[in-house]
């Protein structure tokens, strides 16, 4: 069941870690494939030493449907993102430090970067702590994420969201990126220059039209999909 989804994102968990967004077996990746089943990674292996076998097929009340390890310790959390977001259907969770850092300090990253504007449509805002591998994960991710792709959970990692999980991927990996220029900026002790929301509506929109299969053309295919 979903053979070549499981090979896809095993393929996108070890990009997490060839960004430097997890160590070892930290955060997971789970991906909604109808309205019944998600995929999720499994609980505590490395992302190296998975093979798409490893992935577990579960239904939305977190029962396995198929596979044979342990389903990561943040389902529950997970498939309340996936309930009550129902255009969402790819989660990606982080330990990220940057942008976790940037947590402890603030109650929302500013949108100072034309990419993080790109990745997250927007500032990002900090939700209240979650004990992790509970429902409050995903309680809290979903009170605060508002209309972005990413929240950042204090004093644990980073919630991203997307329509698939190359969305998911790009709000994590942006976001780290702005994450990092931010610390820059603030080590200086100067002002922080601000984005207008003119510009960040502006890089939003261009981002849209990025790439060799844009945004745009695949709210089209989905729209002429629907009727």
């Amino acid at each position: 069941m979903f053979e070549n989804e499981k090979a896809t994102m095993l393929r996108y968990a070890l990009k997490l870690d060839h960004y430097g967004l997890i160590a070892l077996s930290g955060g997971n990746l789970s991906w909604r494939m109808d309205e019944s089943h998600v995929i999720v990674t499994p609980s505590g292996m490395i992302y190296d030493e998975m093979v798409p076998e490893d992935m577990l097929v579960v239904d939305m009340d977190g029962n396995i449907v198929e596979g044979t390890r342990k389903k990561s310790v943040d389902t529950e959390g997970l498939l309340y993102i996936f309930k009550h977001k129902p255009k969402v259907n790819a989660v990606i969770h982080t330990h990220q430090p940057y942008a976790t850092g940037l947590g402890l300090v603030m109650d929302e990253l500013p949108c100072n970067l034309s990419t993080m504007a790109n990745g997250t449509e927007g500032p990002v805002a900090v939700a209240p702590y979650g004990d992790p591998g509970s429902l409050s994960m995903g309680v809290n991710a979903c009170e605060a994420i508002g209309d972005r792709l990413a929240v950042v959970l204090k004093h644990h990692g980073v919630i991203a969201v997307g329509r698939d999980l190359r969305q998911a991927l790009f709000a994590c990996v942006y976001l780290e990126e702005a994450a990092k220029t931010i610390s820059v900026a603030l080590s200086t002790g100067l002002p922080m220059a601000e984005m207008t929301q003119e510009q960040i509506d502006e890089a939003i929109r261009v981002f849209h039209r990025y790439g060799q299969v844009t945004l745009d053309e695949m709210d089209a295919a989905e729209a002429a999909a629907n009727n």
